[in-house]
């Protein structure tokens, strides 16, 4: 979608014609989401942006001023009517007398707003980031904060970089980090130094880091160790240190390679190899990081892999790099706030979208430099030929609905009698095919569907070029189970204490949770339901793969889901909301909002029945992991290896190699600069990020 955005814009002059050939009847793949009875909201898993989503931020708010230049203002509103800021995070960690135990963190906000043009002075260096660090220990060993006012930002010199590195030297050689005061001064001078550093006066700064990041390490064990109303703060600081040595060993700060440096490393081993404790690799905040990434092996959770690379620089651009705010929660399903306003502008821009089309070949010319055919299956024709139009409206605004529109299908009614499963990949039934031959029907092709689907799609390819093969066999992904709740009682009701948090690192298998009560209002509830909850976590995969034909295989892992969340939900949720349980201990089933009025009679745990739960186990729909060494069998969109073809997705080699939103569109963004030139790469955020 981001490729045909820029693809389409108007300065441009209307060179290229975009068409969209979209399975089923909804875009946005991971990010999908539709609205099922009473208007629900009903999501693929937990979609929070990142405060430092600065590429996708901006595309956003560029769809949102261009539809209200066409007058449809009113209708989508500012962007800042589709997010709300959110600063509070919380982690859970389990106790040693039982149960868990909650670290809440309000993180503070930041001046600028993500999408905003980056100030001169913002820097994406590794040594800018290291400065930070710095600081913020400084902060810490002085009981001050870095907020513009404090000593931290004080102690930022102006004198030339050989006289802070002779400054540093010589405190080195005397050992005056000794003392607090020392140790903070030292911290002051190597902040300063690293916002100056080069590869010419490095390493009179790296001598002094691994003395100083000792010293201060022994400092906060003598006063935190044992403190366990402090464990938390020790446990940050000691995976910093452990981050800082690391780098430093391995001379990462200046290493042309940037973070790719260390991609063979597994995180959690890079860090343990340079003084991470165990507890600390046990932390929530380890624990959140995998979570968060899904990085565990077929879903697999006693298998954790995540490439320290990707870790450290998810980390660093998350804490260091966000604007406005920590992170944003959409006020809609993702659907309703990035895909209806992305698919009405381009429409109005004159982009065609042919929904029901399943690609099932990308055809390889003969002399194997470029693509020559597009075959599809055709899922379903619209009755005569009509337009299909994919949006229904819910409390004033377009949605996409959970289920296609059979009404305006030719032989709807018996699709629908018989389960047409259009977004299933087991599910191949068809109404016809259409092949589009180079030359008459494209000229170019921008290849968006996920990694998964890659085999299936583009066979040809995978089998023709071994670096297809490698980047097929050596991405990863893993499946994942998310299930939603609507209920009559607030989580304050409930016992929660605090605000809605996005909480991770939580009691498996759905070790992330959030309060999504602000969503409610944008449903089309007769009576609202007090709040809705959203879990999900990864799913572990079947030891056997189904079989191609095995049409019953997502209602199998559905089940499976279902029976995941309601165990869940008489288990490990005591812990977070007390009070939702009887004297008996049993979970209060009537709490569940139901849908429909005829569902109301539904009793005890069969009132589940009435919430929403799904696998994500279509090819396109797992989600991609980074694991150790798999950078470098990524292809990036630049990639002109065939003269009429780009892949995008958050597969390929974009400058950010994680599942997320920002990674699709900065590779987005990518496959549009392979095409046409725009945008430059330098106006792509972070795209040269080390």
């Amino acid at each position: 979608m981001t490729t045909a955005w820029e693809l389409s814009r108007p300065d441009h002059g209307g060179k290229y014609e975009v068409t969209v050939y979209q399975e089923g009847w909804r875009l946005g793949g991971k990010g999908a989401s539709g609205r099922g009875a009473s208007g629900r909201i009903e999501e693929h898993g937990l979609h929070i942006w990142l405060g430092f989503y600065d590429n996708s931020f901006r595309m956003m708010r560029q769809c949102h001023a261009e539809l209200a230049a066409r007058g449809m203002g009113d209708i989508y509103g500012d962007w800042r009517d589709a997010w709300t800021p959110k600063n509070d995070i919380a982690l859970c960690s389990q106790s040693p007398e039982g149960g868990f135990t909650h670290w809440r963190a309000h993180l503070p906000p930041r001046p600028g707003l993500p999408g905003d043009p980056l100030p001169r002075d913002a820097g994406f260096s590794l040594t800018h980031y290291l400065a930070s660090a710095f600081d913020l220990f400084r902060a810490l060993l002085l009981d001050t904060s870095v907020n513009g006012h404090g000593v931290a930002t004080a102690s930022e010199s102006t004198g030339d970089p050989d006289q802070l590195a002779r400054r540093l030297a010589s405190m080195v050689k005397f050992g005056s980090f000794a003392t607090t005061a020392g140790l903070a001064q030292m911290l002051g001078l190597l902040a300063s130094l690293s916002r100056s550093a080069t590869p010419d006066n490095a390493e009179a700064m790296l001598g002094g880091v691994e003395k100083v990041c000792s010293s201060l390490r022994q400092w906060l064990e003598d006063r935190w160790l044992a403190d366990s109303e402090n464990r938390y703060l020790w446990e940050i600081a000691d995976l910093t240190l452990a981050t800082i040595v690391g780098m430093t060993r391995h001379r990462v700060w200046f290493d042309p390679r940037g973070l790719d440096a260390i991609e063979d490393y597994e995180c959690r081993e890079f860090l343990h190899m340079h003084g991470a404790s165990l507890r600390s690799l046990q932390s929530p905040f380890i624990r959140g990081l995998y979570d968060l990434s899904m990085g565990y092996e077929n879903g697999d959770m006693t298998r954790p892999s995540l490439s320290a690379g990707q870790g450290l620089r998810g980390t660093m651009r998350t804490f260091f790099s966000y604007r406005g705010a920590f992170m944003w929660k959409m006020r809609a399903g993702m659907g309703d706030v990035v895909f209806a306003p992305l698919y009405t502008a381009m429409k109005e821009r004159g982009v065609r979208f042919e929904f029901f089309h399943r690609l099932t070949n990308m055809g390889m010319a003969s002399d194997g430099d470029h693509v020559d055919s597009l075959t599809f299956d055709i899922q379903a024709k619209t009755k005569r030929g009509r337009e299909y139009r994919p949006l229904v409206p819910v409390a004033g605004k377009p949605c996409w609905p959970s289920a296609p529109d059979f009404g305006q299908l030719a032989g709807g009614a018996t699709m629908a009698s018989e389960g047409w499963n259009f977004e299933s990949h087991w599910d191949r039934r068809r109404v016809g095919t259409r092949t589009l031959a180079l030359g008459q029907d494209f000229d170019l092709v921008v290849l968006g569907v996920g990694i998964g689907a890659v085999p299936y799609v583009a066979s040809d390819f995978v089998e023709r070029d071994p670096r297809w093969k490698a980047m097929c066999d050596n991405v990863k992904t893993v499946a994942s189970q998310a299930f939603q709740v609507w209920m009559d009682e607030d989580l304050g009701e409930l016992g929660w204490p605090g605000p809605a948090y996005i909480t991770g690192a939580f009691a498996k298998p759905f070790d992330t949770w959030c309060d999504m009560a602000h969503v409610v209002p944008e449903e089309g509830w007769k009576q609202l339901p007090k709040t809705s909850v959203y879990f999900c976590a990864v799913l572990p995969d079947p030891a056997d793969p189904p079989d191609e034909n095995d049409r019953g295989y997502p209602a199998r892992r559905a089940a499976e889901v279902r029976a995941n969340a309601e165990e869940f939900l008489q288990g490990p949720v005591r812990e977070v909301w007390p009070r939702a349980y009887d004297a008996k201990g049993d979970f209060r089933w009537e709490i569940l909002k139901t849908e429909t009025e005829g569902q109301t009679t539904l009793k005890g745990k069969a009132r589940f029945e009435s919430q929403y739960w799904r696998a994500n186990v279509n090819p396109s729909d797992r989600y991609v992991i980074h694991t150790p060494g798999s950078h470098r069998y990524r292809i990036s969109p630049l990639d002109m290896t065939y003269d009429n073809l780009t892949i995008c997705g958050d597969w390929t080699d974009s400058g950010f190699s994680s599942g997320c939103v920002e990674g699709a569109v900065m590779s987005g963004l990518l496959a549009a600069h392979a095409l046409c030139g725009s945008p430059k790469l330098e106006d792509i955020t972070a795209y040269d990020h080390p």
